[in-house]
Order: structure tokens, then sequence, then C-alpha cells
């Protein structure tokens, strides 16, 4: 199924009985977060949400439209999300790059066949332009957009599809950059210095020009999916929906400003942003499940509101997976795969762990042929585009099935060599990345759990612990129980738990303590005390968590560990053991930058 507009595939939501109408009234602050956080976390991902009585609004609201295999796949028309995967590697296998520069142009070649190619409306009133206001009826505070989290800096716009033009190229870009609402007139455009939004506004600054800005808010899904895609920079965006669409997307002219939006939009707002006007942007709860800290960005001034007559307005809360987010990255996956084949064609898959807030990890299964391979694709992939901002890579052979979580750990249990199998090194960083000393840089790890072959030095398992140190399940020894450590326990461990007791006859066996740190006690003490801990010589890969964190939930203690943690500072080694540090850090373990809290609802 195509969709026009966000309406046609509100309708295919309603009749497969995918839309929940929320009748009573609520407020866009918090209230509808509130409801939409708690369906986002229900079984499968719960239902969409039509809000249709919004306190100070006449415009109702619609979230978590994605937020389920079933939703996501009903957005593209598709049984699942490798079927507009299996057709652009048909037209890669047809028409085979014959060197790099194929390569890096195959993208836009798959896509960009005419038929896809964005058209302009005919119509004289596009529908986004039914209802026009400029000058004074500007007003922003019409627009019921959500103030998502308590300790958010004020309202943001979650869904928009931000339009932006190269001054030097004349290339479009949309984007997705959450906006603060600032007044009745402006916003922040919190665009990422890495973003292509961001590179064109540059180019302006540079020039002292004024930058056109057009934003389009809910149109249909396939336009929306592509604005949040990591295209090629100098690709349209819109190329990418018309071959998702498998029609083009239709554009109109804007009002006031010099770019051309979504003629089917439900709103637009048009306006600029001036050369080095910066704003205190921020805090707000974004996609990590923390609050990303304040800064300055450029300021958006709207010089026009346009929507339909009866618009809905279309917002989306990010936070602590799983959330509506997290279907949207899933599509990202399995649709650019063929792309990184055509770089690295022994790359067999890749899975982006949702608890990894898909910057934070991702696992890799290769055809493995050579020394040191597993080591070239890290290499390879930390220099790739969206890639680059990966913190860990984990690699493991054709064979592992790296969709399925338990494979990866049952390789790392059984065959993972701590002195021999971690790359680590540095380099750029996501900008949501709190963990790092440094912002938007910091250290990498690379985990190779590909077999040896021959040239490859062979793996040193830990020595065995003695028999009587095994022991089954959880209680390892007297001092270790699920409870605690026991009296004899080291100072400020609040419990233990044994990560995977049925693999007790593992050469690497893995633990989890709950601590408590001190002004004068981080990590590092911590792990000093754990090497010298007999009880605790059985597990040579010990994760220690805050005190409040549940160490049974299986989801956050992963989400932790991959968004807490440095792997050059928070990785202490000592033989054939290590202790990773993946609580909250401050000045006793030299991290001086502000930490962000995780995202509640409770004040």
């Amino acid at each position: 199924m195509t969709y026009q507009n966000l309406r046609d595939f509100l309708t295919a939501l309603d009749q497969a009985g995918e839309l929940k109408h929320i009748t009573q009234e609520v407020s866009p602050y918090l209230d509808i977060s509130k409801f939409t956080d708690a369906e986002s976390k229900s079984k499968d991902g719960g239902k969409g949400l039509f809000f249709e009585n919004v306190k100070d609004s006449e415009f109702p609201v619609v979230t978590n439209i994605f937020g389920s295999m079933k939703r996501i796949c009903m957005a593209f028309g598709v049984k699942n999300l490798d079927e507009p995967a299996h057709r652009i590697r048909e037209f890669i296998e047809f028409n085979p790059p014959k060197n790099f520069k194929d390569i890096l142009n195959i993208l836009p070649m798959a896509i960009s066949v005419p038929q896809f190619f964005p058209r302009m409306m005919k119509s004289k009133t596009p529908p986004c332009q039914e209802v026009v206001m400029t000058g004074d009826k500007i007003d922003l505070s019409t627009l019921p957009v959500l103030h998502c989290w308590p300790k958010d800096a004020g309202r943001f716009i979650t869904l928009p599809m931000v339009f932006t033009k190269s001054l030097e190229s004349g290339r479009r870009n949309v984007g997705m950059y959450r906006m603060q609402i600032f007044d009745k007139n402006t916003t922040g455009m919190h665009w990422h210095i890495h973003k292509d939004g961001s590179h064109y506004y540059t180019e302006y600054c540079r020039a002292k020009k004024r930058m056109p800005v057009a934003v389009a808010i809910g149109a249909d899904p396939a336009t929306i999916f592509s604005a949040t895609a990591p295209m090629p920079r100098g690709v349209d965006e819109l190329l990418l929906a018309g071959f998702l669409r498998k029609k083009p997307v239709m554009l109109t002219k804007c009002l006031t400003i010099d770019m051309e939006v979504p003629a089917e939009a439900e709103f637009v707002i048009e306006g600029y942003v001036d050369p080095g006007e910066l704003r205190r942007e921020g805090p707000f709860g974004d996609h990590t499940g923390y609050y990303s800290l304040a800064d300055d960005y450029p300021v958006f001034h709207v010089t026009a509101i346009t929507h339909r007559k009866n618009p809905i307005y279309s917002a989306t809360l990010v936070g602590k997976p799983p959330m509506e987010d997290c279907y949207l990255a899933k599509a990202t996956e399995r649709f650019f795969l063929p792309l990184l084949q055509t770089v690295f064609p022994e790359i067999r898959d890749y899975w982006l762990p949702w608890e990894g807030v898909f910057h934070n990890i991702v696992a890799v299964s290769i055809d493995k042929e050579y020394p040191g391979h597993a080591q070239k694709i890290m290499s390879g992939l930390w220099g790739q585009g969206q890639m680059s901002f990966c913190k860990a890579i984990v690699v493991a052979d054709k064979e592992v099935n790296v969709q399925n979580p338990d494979e990866i750990i049952e390789k790392l249990l059984h065959s993972f060599d701590i002195s021999s199998d971690i790359t680590l090194t540095k380099g750029v960083l996501d900008v949501l990345d709190h963990s790092s000393p440094f912002p938007n840089y910091g250290h990498k790890i690379g985990i190779d759990l590909t077999k040896r072959c021959q040239d490859e030095p062979p793996r040193t398992p830990p020595p065995a612990p003695s028999p009587k140190r095994r022991g089954g399940g959880n209680n390892v020894s007297p001092l270790l129980s699920e409870e605690g450590l026991g009296e004899r326990s080291i100072p400020g461990v609040i419990a233990f738990r044994d990560l995977f007791p049925e693999y007790s006859e593992s050469i690497n066996r893995i633990s989890a303590l709950s601590i408590e740190k001190a002004a004068n006690r981080g990590g590092k003490d911590f792990a000093e005390e754990i090497f010298a801990a007999s009880s605790l010589k059985p597990f040579n890969i010990i994760i220690l968590y805050d005190k409040d964190i549940d160490i049974r939930d299986n989801s956050l203690i992963l989400w932790k560990l991959f968004n807490n943690t440095d792997p050059g500072r928070d990785m202490i080694f000592q033989g054939h053991q290590v202790v990773i540090d993946a609580c909250k850090k401050g000045p006793m373990d030299g991290h001086e930058r502000e930490w962000p809290d995780d995202l509640s609802f409770e004040v």
C-alpha cells in the first residue's frame, strides 16, 4: 500500500485495529508523554495513539504510530523490513559497481530512477496551505507541541522534517532535528555538528547570509522516515521516500522563503536562521534515556505557519528503549544492509541492539578469510558515515546469527579471550554520548569473536578456578549469593548476581555487582579490591552498577553498560580479569563533565 499522506496511514492503522483513540482531555504538558511511554513499553509496542481532546488546542495529536513491528511494516506496505533491502540488492546485482566511485554512488543510482524524483503539485492551493498565518498572526503556542519530560527546558517539536539547501550546490537536505519553542515566533534548531543541516548552516555563516529553513510536520510514513535516514551528503532524502513509496513525493513552493515542502503535509513552518545567532537550548529528554544537556544552538525565526483545514499534529516521545524510535532505527538497519555490503562484501548481517540506542554498539557477522579480518572490519566501519559514531563493534563468524543475542553471548562465554580479542582506539563519538571525559570524542572498543585462522596467535583461556569455587547456580562460594556478598564482603558492595549460572563451566564467567561509590572511592578503587577477593576469582568479567539499579533486569543492565562506559577509562584489567564500571561517573573517577539524569516522570 502507498499512502498519500499521514491521514491515509492513520486510516489504515484504524482499520487494522492498530490505533487507540483517547477521548478524555489530555494536556500536552506531560500527560500525552505518560500515555505514550506506557503504551510504548507495553507488549509488542502497544498501539498507535490518537488524542482527540487536547487541552488548549483545537488540533488532535498522534504518537507511537511507528512503534511496533506490525506498524512499521504497515508504514512501508511490506510484510517484513527486509523487502525494501531486497529491491536495493536486486538493483546492485543488476548494476554492479565497477570502481570505488561507483560504490559511493550506488545509493543515488539505486533510488534515482525517474519515477521516484519528487514532483511539483499543480494544485493552486495545496493541502498544506489551506490555512495561512503570517505577520502578527504567527503564534506557535496554537500548536499542541509536547513538553515531554519534567526537566525539559520547554516544549519541543519532536517529529519535524527540516528542509534546507546547500548555499554552494543548491542540493536539498531533509533532516529531523528537535526544536524547542522559545516564544510565539522563534525556536531552537538542534542540528548536531555532524548533520547535513549543520554543514549547510556553516556555508551560510561563511558567506554571512541568512539561511532559509522550512519545517513540515505530519506526512506520509516514507517521507517522515526518510528525514531520519543516514543518507550520504548531497543525496536528496525525498528520492529515498519516493523509492519506498514507489511513487514520487509531491511538493509545493513555500510562501515566504525559497524552499519546497511536501504538499500533503499537515503543518508547515517557514522561516530562517541568521548566521552566528545562538541561544541556550535544552535540556531535553533524549532517546538515550537521559536528559541531553543544555547548549547553544541556532535560532529559527518563523515567517509563516500554514496547515490543512483540520490538521493532525504528529509527535514522538523518545526515552529509555524500547520506544517508537527503536522501530524506525530497525528499518534503517535493514534497509541499509545491502549498501553496507557494497563497501564490505564480507559482511553477512549486522544488528544494532536497542539497548545501545543506535550509536553505542553494533554486532556484525562476516565471512572471515585472513588474519586480522575482524580488525579490518572494525576500522572500516569506524570510517563509514553514521557508523563512525559507534562506540563498540562486535565481530563474529558468518555462522553466528547476530540477530540472536543468545548466540553472541554463547561465543562470548566460550571463546572470548580478554587478553587478545579486544581492540581499543579513539575517535569521534555521538554528541549524546555522556560517558566520555570529552564531548564528541573518546574511546572505542572492538571485540573479535571470530575463529582464529592460520597465522593468527591462538587464544589463551584464563586459568580454571579450583573446583570448589566453580560450584553450581549462583552460589559459587559461601561469600556469594543473589542477595549479597555477606558480612566479609567488599565495603560498598550491595548485591551480587551471576549473570549466566547455566554456563558455569564456560571459560568466561560474568557477574554483576551493585555498589555505592563515595567521594574518594571510584570504580578503580573497587576494582583493586575485587581483584584481591578470592570469592570473585571464578568470575573474569565483573560489571559494576549503581546501587539503585536492579541487576536482575537484563535489558536495564545492558542499557547501562552500553551508555555509561568509556572503554578506555572504565575497563580495568588485571591478567585475565576485567572490571567494567557501568556506574555514574564523577570526580572520584576522573570525570569532570556534568553527568545527565535518567529520564523519569518523578521529579
